[in-house]
């Protein structure tokens, strides 16, 4: 038989709540997920929101938007932590908890495999 790869890469989906009128290119998202920028465009605080470290999504957008493996990532955040200078993103465990928490708080931006999308909340980048 054909063999299929378990693993394709999966498009991701960076979602913000749909009050957020705010557009954030590759670079300030990375940013934002790097504790380097605070606010958005419009001047609200920004709350970033990840995926548990073992999900696929997760480790894709790490690859592609963060430029950072797993290890490389931990010590940064131990570097900023140590130094009283950031916190890293708080983890959810899937997409559903990720859309739910997002809708519900127009600072957090997040993102899901862009299979997940709903009308729910709103994407401002496709990786």
């Amino acid at each position: 038989g054909l063999f299929t790869p378990l693993h394709t890469n999966a498009e991701i989906a960076v979602i913000v709540n749909l009050t957020n009128n705010d557009t954030l290119d590759k670079s300030q998202i990375k940013k934002i997920f790097l504790g380097k920028l605070k606010r958005f465009p419009s001047g609200s605080q920004t709350v970033a929101i990840t995926q548990k470290a073992s999900s696929k999504t997760r480790t894709e957008f790490d690859k592609k938007v963060l430029k950072k493996s797993a290890s490389q990532l931990k010590a940064y955040w131990s570097k900023l932590l140590f130094t009283g200078k950031g916190q890293p993103p708080k983890e959810v465990l899937n997409d559903a908890e990720m859309l739910e928490l997002v809708a519900s708080n127009p600072n957090m931006i997040g993102f899901i495999d862009a299979s997940s999308v709903s009308d729910t909340v709103k994407v401002i980048a496709k990786l």
